[in-house]
């Protein structure tokens, strides 16, 4: 994979936020200010948009440039800490012309800790990362048992499913949910689930792309 072929990824990404607005919108208005479809939809569109017209092919370089993007667009919490995501995912993979399909788990990995490092968060938080972690490490096992890359792909997206329903076995430590306490614990994660959305399309972007992909 090469950096131009990292626009079809956020292209998806763009598109799963924007068709699921309403939906992040009426999960965050039960924990949160409501504006988290917004937030996610402006902010991959911002980001989709810096690495569709870069020219970059330093593949790190294009991913900190989709982070600084969204940060700009969205400097929200929630914005920017999916902004340092891809900031971090950047900096791990600077200097990378191209890479394997397979190293899109370090991509996400890498992810993780930006926001994990960023938000002072770990995952049995509800948040976000409870949504993300699952996915990378079904990644990672599903690499470790000689998986294809869209056997890859899909366990990511299992995993990121089934963490995202599993907030609900979870009190919230950080945002407006803590302060319900243990009423917390019922409440689906909008931060989750924005990780299982981002997982569905990079599941859906592999399916179409694969086999034009490098294994």
């Amino acid at each position: 994979m090469k950096a131009k072929e990292f626009t079809g990824l956020f292209e998806r990404f763009s598109k799963v936020m924007e068709e699921n607005r309403r939906y992040l919108i009426q999960l965050d208005s039960v924990v949160g200010d409501g504006d988290l479809g917004l937030t996610m939809d402006d902010g991959f569109k911002a980001a989709y948009r810096a690495v569709r017209d870069s020219e970059e092919n330093d593949i790190g370089k294009l991913l900190y440039g989709a982070g600084k993007a969204m940060s700009v667009a969205v400097p929200s919490t929630m914005g920017t800490l999916m902004a340092s995501g891809w900031m971090q995912a950047g900096k791990a993979f600077r200097g990378a012309d191209e890479i394997q399909i397979d190293q899109m788990a370090d991509i996400f990995a890498a992810y993780l800790e930006g926001v994990a490092g960023r938000g002072k968060a770990k995952p049995g938080e509800k948040t976000f990362l409870d949504g993300l972690a699952p996915a990378v490490d079904a990644m990672k096992e599903a690499l470790e048992n000689g998986k294809n890359a869209v056997e890859v792909a899909e366990a990511a997206s299992e995993g990121a499913a089934q963490g995202f329903r599993n907030t609900t076995t979870m009190i919230a430590v950080h945002g407006r949910a803590a302060t319900r306490g243990a009423a917390s614990r019922e409440l689906e994660d909008p931060g989750a689930a924005v990780a299982m959305l981002m997982m569905q399309a990079y599941r859906d972007w592999v399916r179409d792309t694969h086999d034009c992909l490098p294994c």
